[in-house]
């Protein structure tokens, strides 16, 4: 089978979206696939003038990097050329675009105009946030409305994607089209740690609370911060944010609210490459996603493989995978007080917080390993080229 991936990030980038690009790249090339992925370079990178193309081979796997052009109009005609042009090179059997507002709209397009099936997956911010900007909503809508199947890694996903497509023709019911994929994690990378960590230097030795992922005001920073300072005044702890700032309105608010917090010891790690990150979680007492919005987080399903005890809220895929008092604390999204309740709760009660970091590691393994994600796509792709 030869799939085109096209997604909008792919390691070396950072972030969510190029984790699970990569691993739905890894793990269909290690199912036999013949995978090629085509990408956008990192804006400021060194890949040349705009329209030209790196060709790598990661993992088995090509990778073409488009660089970009000033404007949006002209990248994405460079990359419908890229994609249609390496097709007619050495054809696909399908396209899959991951995530749906340019990836998605370019897989779609690409597809129909090549007589080739369509796969294109919600991931989160695409359906949650970018729908609402006239400039994107185009792009997503056509998308969902001429794929061939589209994915979501939530239920809650799915049930946007049912609303933006309006209620089901009778001749092709649009529920047929829709596949819930949960994200999968390497549960063999990330297990519990065989013994305890060795302490990075800027950590007290107080217990730690850690987050995981870009620390931003849709992941809770500010709910995260202030609990923090709450439990802080109770008892000693610190906080351990791996994954970096985005630079702005959030970076300001972490650098006013370490300023005035000076009893609380914050330690920030930039960027950690994926296979350091069980080391990290290792030094997590706890893992804190205290979410606004959000699809299904590589850092939860991560957290619950590596047995932390979690404290999240029930928002997007996490309401999927999380149970309250099971194998997880949830909260009330923004719920300072509730956050910091369910933080000391489990700092007060150990062997609460064994329990549920042990049963999460149960469930994931049962629901969310990339073999179960790899299968899904496989079976998906298998249909639609049984069905031509």
């Amino acid at each position: 089978m030869k799939i085109g991936l096209i997604s909008e990030k792919f390691p070396p980038d950072p972030g969510g979206l190029a984790v699970s690009s990569a691993r739905l790249a890894d793990g269909l090339a290690a199912a036999g696939c013949q995978v090629r992925v085509f990408c956008l370079a990192a804006a400021g990178s060194e890949a040349g003038i705009p329209g030209s193309t790196i060709e790598t081979v990661q993992a088995g796997v090509q990778v073409f990097r488009l660089q970009p052009f000033a404007r949006t109009d002209e990248t994405l005609a460079a990359w419908f050329d890229l994609i249609t042009t390496a097709h007619h090179h050495d054809p696909f059997d399908l396209l899959h675009g991951y995530y749906l507002v340019q990836a998605g709209f370019l897989a779609v397009f690409a597809s129909n105009f090549l007589g080739l099936p369509s796969v294109v997956s919600g991931r989160g911010n695409d359906l949650d946030r970018a729908v609402f900007d006239p400039a994107k909503a185009a792009h997503i809508l056509y998308a969902l409305q001429h794929a061939s199947r589209v994915t979501a890694n939530t239920h809650e996903l799915l049930r946007k994607a049912q609303a933006l497509l309006g209620p089901p023709a009778a001749a092709r019911p649009a529920a047929d089209r829709l596949a819930y994929v949960p994200n999968g994690v390497d549960a063999g990378l990330f297990q519990p740690p065989a013994s305890a960590p060795l302490l990075a230097p800027e950590l007290s030795g107080a217990p730690v609370l850690g987050f995981a992922g870009e620390a931003r005001a849709k992941k809770g920073l500010a709910a995260l911060l202030l609990a923090c300072a709450e439990v802080n005044r109770q008892r000693p702890l610190d906080l351990l944010i791996a994954g970096g700032l985005r630079s702005g309105p959030d970076k300001d608010l972490f650098k006013v609210f370490k300023k005035q917090n000076p009893g609380l010891n914050l330690v920030v790690l930039p960027y950690v490459p994926l296979a350091e990150m069980p080391a990290v979680y290792a030094q997590m007492d706890i893992l804190a996603l205290p979410s606004l919005h959000d699809g299904l987080p590589n850092a939860l399903l991560e957290g619950m493989a590596c047995a932390r005890p979690i404290v999240a809220t029930p928002v997007g895929g996490m309401a999927d995978v999380l149970c309250h008092n099971e194998n997880a604390l949830l909260v009330e999204p923004g719920s300072v007080e509730a956050l910091a309740q369910a933080i000391l709760t489990l700092l007060a009660d150990p062997g609460l917080a064994s329990r549920l970091a042990a049963q999460a590691r149960r469930d994931v393994l049962a629901g969310c390993t990339i073999q179960t994600e790899i299968n899904a796509y496989l079976g998906l792709y298998s249909a639609l080229l049984q069905a031509r």
